[in-house]
């Protein structure tokens, strides 16, 4: 089974404060994931993020079809960066690690997600033709709905890539 890596950096004109505030809120995955998901959580967002938070959720990734998805919150360094991981749903294995890091004129948020996809040969097959387009969609959704809510930041290039590792 092979292992994936998606790679998207984005820069915005606000503070890590900010950054931070709205990043770290689970609510706001929501706003920033694409409708035709479904995306609906279900559980998890009555606290502030801290490690061990379970959050449940609920997808369609794809037309007529509903999974939930359960994610641990791992690690977290307020300000600087948290982990969540997949610990049910749709992926054999999901590891997100968010960074938030100042930058000339605002900051600079990372993420790095590694990923298995399930089913085998079938999965592998599947990897290139419906699930990377599919999450570069949604980062592309959630960089233009960023962009929106905090601005671009002036001279920052953004960047977004999926590879086999």
């Amino acid at each position: 089974m092979k292992l994936y890596q998606l790679r998207a950096k984005q820069g915005f004109p606000i503070s890590k404060k900010e950054a931070w505030n709205f990043l770290s809120d689970p609510k706001n995955l929501k706003v920033i994931t694409p409708e035709h998901m479904g995306f609906n959580i279900l559980s998890g967002t009555d606290r502030p993020m801290f490690e061990g938070q379970i959050i449940q959720y609920l997808v369609k990734p794809f037309p007529g079809y509903a999974t939930k998805w359960v994610t641990e919150i791992t690690h977290v360094k307020k300000e600087e960066y948290f982990v969540d991981e997949q610990r049910f749903g749709p992926y054999a294995l999901w590891h997100h690690k968010h960074f938030i890091k100042e930058v000339e004129g605002g900051i600079e948020m990372e993420d790095v997600i590694d990923y298995k996809i399930p089913f085998g040969l079938l999965g592998q097959i599947a990897q290139p033709l419906i699930v990377k387009k599919q999450l570069k969609q949604i980062f592309e959704f959630r960089e233009a709905k960023l962009n929106e809510l905090f601005g671009v930041l002036k001279g920052y290039k953004n960047n977004l890539e999926i590879i086999a590792i």
